[in-house]
């Protein structure tokens, strides 16, 4: 695969499909107030990709599901489930999230991604730590294609 670390906005990246760090559907998408990634994709996309994850039940950590774009311009929107019950994130569960996103790209014969920094923001861990992991991560995994690890800037 093809990695590059980019600064910017995930939302404006140049790619068929992007990464959201989700929670894992315990709590109903419509009783959360999404912030971050989640909250942006939401105020841009609308609540259909969200519906959508809803209705896949509780996800274990690290899994990643697949959903329409709702308004956004993309192919799809991969949801993963980067965060545990107490809404946090571990190494464990930014790999499991990275690969299982990687494997999901790949199902689905997409041609680029982009990902957030999975737990670096509501997940509380360091965004240096988190970005090292999902690097050796993506490196590691087979495939062709185009990913991009967006370390966000307001732009």
């Amino acid at each position: 695969m093809d990695v590059r670390v980019v600064d910017g906005d995930l939302l404006r990246q140049p790619v068929e499909v992007i990464v959201n760090s989700w929670n894992r559907n315990f709590i109903p998408y419509w009783l959360l107030i999404p912030a971050g990634v989640s909250g942006a994709i939401r105020r841009q996309a609308g609540p259909m990709p969200f519906r959508e994850v809803g209705k896949r039940g509780l996800l274990p950590v690290g899994e990643a599901v697949l959903t329409g774009a709702g308004r956004l311009p993309f192919k799809g929107i991969i949801h993963v489930a980067g965060l545990n019950w107490w809404w946090m994130a571990d190494r464990n569960s930014v790999q499991l999230s990275t690969r299982n996103a990687l494997r999901v790209f790949r199902e689905h014969g997409f041609a680029s991604l982009a990902f957030p920094l999975i737990g670096a923001g509501t997940g509380g861990l360091s965004p240096q730590s988190v970005q090292q992991w999902m690097q050796a991560e993506i490196e590691s995994q087979p495939g062709k294609g185009q990913v991009l690890l967006v370390r966000y800037r307001n732009q």
